[in-house]
């Protein structure tokens, strides 16, 4: 008996049709998302719009220059990795994520590009009915 995919008797055809299937549909739909970020800062009536990013950028610039005086000074090192840490995650957090304006008929395509893959690697994967 031959064996396919997933070590079920056929289907190198069907889950090699739903890979490329797949992969189509899901890099059109990738590509007509759109990631922005918001500005993430507060509005001080001295100073006027503060960047929460740059008070950030301050500590992690002292921190590297404690590091470039005396690199085993633990508190260099903490200084440094909690605001890279702090700037990813205010980064990560103020993500926007939109669709781009697209046709109907392109939208159709991408979906069923990548719904259908998937729906041929499964039943490729699965055994054959009798």
């Amino acid at each position: 008996m031959k064996r396919g995919a997933g070590g079920t008797p056929g289907g190198i055809g069907l889950f090699v049709i739903g890979v490329i299937m797949a992969l189509a549909g899901g890099y059109m739909l990738m590509n007509q998302i759109v990631v922005t970020n918001t500005f993430w800062g507060w509005h001080l009536p001295v100073f006027g719009q503060v960047s929460a990013f740059g008070i950030t950028l301050i500590f992690f610039l002292i921190g590297v220059a404690i590091l470039f005086f005396n690199y085993r000074n633990p508190f260099g090192w903490i200084l440094t990795a909690g605001s890279l840490l702090v700037m990813l995650i205010g980064i990560l957090a103020n993500l926007q994520i939109y669709f781009a304006p697209a046709t109907l008929f392109v939208t159709l395509g991408m979906l069923v590009l990548l719904v259908g893959g998937l729906a041929l690697i499964v039943r490729a994967l699965l055994p054959a009915r009798q």
